[in-house]
């Protein structure tokens, strides 16, 4: 159980296509490493790529609100299917100080393996299902950054060159 360091924008690991885990042998470190990162930087979700592994991983806790009473954890994850339409305003870790207006599903299918490795293929709606495609689009390679709007863009432009500048090897 350690806090690990949240990879910024410009990190590779952050496009990287997350792969599936074959090995659960040390999952238990993994999900309690995400869990004290995500806490530590008052997040509510946490992809492991954003601390750098290339697993199919994420866990959220937004049990400060009523649509969730625990927190939760995701394995080799992928949504079956989606309707509706929100727009919210969203931040990431990956991405501090930045907030992108995205455009998601109100509701999600999701199938998952859960901290325990039960599969599940269950129905997740309002803020969950917006902090799941979240995190699901980290697996993915794809950040909020992606749906911004050009003037989104420019507004941020110093901030996401000075992170990406940061991660140039």
């Amino acid at each position: 159980m350690a806090v690990q360091k949240v990879v910024t924008y410009g990190h590779s690991a952050l496009r990287a296509i997350s792969k599936n885990i074959t090995d659960f042998s040390n999952i238990r470190s993994l999900i309690d490493d995400l869990f004290d990162t995500m806490y530590e930087f008052d997040g509510i979700g946490l992809a492991a790529n954003q601390i750098g592994i290339n697993k199919r991983i994420f866990v959220v806790d937004i049990s400060h609100t009523d649509e969730c009473e625990s927190p939760l954890v995701f394995i080799n994850g992928k949504i079956i299917s989606g309707e509706g339409s929100c727009v919210d305003s969203e931040g990431c870790l990956s991405l501090p100080e930045i907030r992108i207006n995205v455009e998601r599903y109100d509701s999600i299918t999701y199938e998952y393996l859960d901290h325990n490795l039960e599969k599940h293929i269950k129905v997740f709606s309002g803020f969950l299902a917006t902090v799941i495609q979240h995190e699901n689009d980290h697996l993915d390679g794809k950040l909020i950054t992606d749906y911004a709007t050009p003037a989104d863009l420019l507004k941020y432009d110093k901030a996401l060159k000075l992170m990406k500048s940061s991660n140039v090897k």
